[in-house]
């Protein structure tokens, strides 16, 4: 029987008074995660235009299947600003949704992304080659912030060297900067891809997936609009870097502060591939998506009403004791391994197998090339923790191979 975990002291209920920017969240997000999973299937919130926000695995599960339902098209922020621009497909309902999805798809199925191994091997290595040897690293700065950049960029999206820098800086800064500082750079990012692909239409085709977001799809049996074609671009590339640093980061965080996981999968390779997966279990990126309600419903005895704002609590399913054993604990030999981090239903990631690859190959070619380290004393890591969740620092030691 699992223990029901004590309530965690934030300063604020956060069954009947939830904030997802609150800093008390960031600051005690797993043990918050617990108390909704255990005794509040669905939480409330008064903040903005107000929303509700479903914990359990089942119900998350059912919400993120149901999109007739609860729909995604009025864009996956809970109180987004007055000007917004949508993501596509996320910010969609199909049929349409599943239009782009098709397209996009291949670029990021199974044998696609095996191809990238090579590429994703060699600037892990390169990057670990800049700190190997010094006995310390911010690990964030040094290698997650960077790594899915230059495979994305270098193996997918095409876009120059040169750009990379302000694009990651703007990048960045609207995921996880100030409130003010969040439309400006998304803004300077809408500008910068929509020039890119209007470049790129001139150009002759390159057989990749710019050339097939810029040939777009039908919509209502007429192609699809131009802000719809920049809309997709945009959510291949948040997709690709503003979620796979945070779960590279939570992976060589656990191992840093559990040194048998680390000197056991060093014995075990093969288990690498069930630490991916526990990773992206407890260490989410995405927290919780918003969705709005079409029609009255009922969710765990709540009654929502159509117009309802709700957010899938992906963060807080993945740890409910009721769809895995033990779910606060880090196991990899679990063979009930049951998280949503990538999504579930109709939006799920659509960059899922790429993000495992780059989880793995990070885990792999680290233990290689510096199997024993730790954190770096009197230091911990801090969060920026919202709808995203993001590790900001992470601060390594070890000692140098001879």
């Amino acid at each position: 029987m699992t223990e029901t975990p004590a309530r965690p002291t934030t300063g604020r209920d956060m069954h009947t008074d939830f904030d997802i920017e609150d800093v008390s969240l960031a600051e005690n997000f797993e043990e918050v995660l617990d108390d909704l999973v255990a005794r509040c299937p669905v939480a409330h919130s008064t903040v903005g235009k107000g929303y509700y926000v479903v914990n359990k695995h089942a119900d998350v599960r059912r919400v993120g299947q149901d999109w007739r339902t609860f729909s995604s098209a009025d864009g996956w922020l809970l109180n987004p600003p007055e000007v917004t621009i949508p993501i596509l497909p996320e910010d969609l309902d199909p049929p349409y949704h599943d239009t782009w999805r098709r397209v996009l798809n291949p670029f990021f199925a199974p044998g696609n992304v095996s191809k990238v191994e090579d590429l994703a091997r060699t600037y892990a290595r390169q990057l670990l080659d800049g700190f190997a040897d010094k006995g310390e690293c911010e690990f964030v700065a040094d290698f997650a912030s960077q790594l899915p950049g230059l495979i994305l960029f270098n193996s997918i999206v095409p876009i120059p060297d040169e750009d990379l820098p302000q694009l990651f800086n703007d990048i960045d800064t609207y995921s996880f900067g100030p409130l003010d500082d969040r439309i400006p750079a998304f803004g300077r990012v809408y500008e910068y891809l929509n020039d890119f692909l209007k470049a790129r239409a001139e150009q002759e085709p390159k057989g990749d997936v710019i050339d097939v977001i810029n040939a777009g799809v039908d919509k209502d049996g007429e192609p699809s609009p131009w802000e719809d074609k920049v809309h997709t671009l945009l959510d291949v590339i948040f997709g690709g870097l503003a979620t796979t640093t945070h779960a590279m980061a939570g992976a060589i965080y656990h191992l840093a502060t559990h040194p048998e996981i680390r000197r056991d999968l060093a014995a075990h390779p093969e288990l690498v591939p069930n630490a991916v997966e526990e990773t992206a279990r407890l260490y989410p990126p995405v927290v919780a998506p918003a969705r709005t309600v079409k029609a009255d419903v009922e969710i765990a005895g709540v009654q929502l009403k159509a117009g309802d704002r709700l957010a899938l609590n992906y963060a807080a399913a993945s740890r409910d004791p009721d769809a895995c054993a033990n779910p606060g604990e880090f196991d990899i030999r679990r063979t009930d391994v049951v998280q949503s981090a990538f999504g579930v239903g109709v939006h799920r990631c659509l960059g899922a197998h790429l993000a495992r690859l780059e989880l793995r190959v990070t885990i792999e070619e680290f233990l290689a090339r510096i199997p024993e380290f730790e954190l770096e004393p009197g230091t911990t890591p801090s969060y920026e923790s919202a709808q995203l969740r993001t590790m900001k620092n992470l601060h390594l030691r070890w000692t140098p191979s001879a």
